[in-house]
């Protein structure tokens, strides 16, 4: 879901793009969203808490990992620049996977630019975070 702001020109311009690139958004996509919009601020505090607690976890992984990220970072997942003794992001990431079974976004599917990062999605639980570390970390 998003939300469109501009000159009506512009937004004309991009619904008629759109409108050609799908069909629109799944209604149960829309009618979630529009019930989201309808709660109160401790709803919105309470999931930002699990996502703050999440992201939390993955910083703890990204420092097993030595990498460089940025903890202003908003949104569903994490970018982190590699070390420098990584040739490359698929290199740590078949490494973190051979060695302690968790697989961990090579940034560079998303294009060349990303081939000095990973990515990590918040979606997944604060015990999933917590195992993922104890395997990275050897314990």
């Amino acid at each position: 879901m998003g939300v469109l702001c501009g000159a009506a020109k512009r937004i004309t311009e991009v619904l008629r793009f759109k409108s050609n690139m799908d069909s629109g958004m799944f209604l149960g996509v829309q009618l979630a969203a529009a019930k989201a919009l309808s709660l109160g601020k401790d709803w919105h505090d309470e999931v930002n808490n699990i996502y703050r607690k999440r992201r939390e976890k993955v910083f703890e992984l990204l420092d097993l990992l030595a990498c460089k990220y940025s903890t202003n970072q908003v949104g569903m997942f994490v970018w982190a620049k590699i070390p420098d003794r990584y040739k490359d992001c698929y290199e740590i990431a078949d490494e973190v996977l051979y060695q302690s079974n968790v697989f961990i976004t090579p940034g560079g599917i998303f294009g060349s630019a990303g081939n000095r990062y990973i990515r990590i999605s918040l979606c997944g639980s604060l015990e999933r975070f917590e195992e993922a570390i104890r395997r990275i970390g050897g314990g």
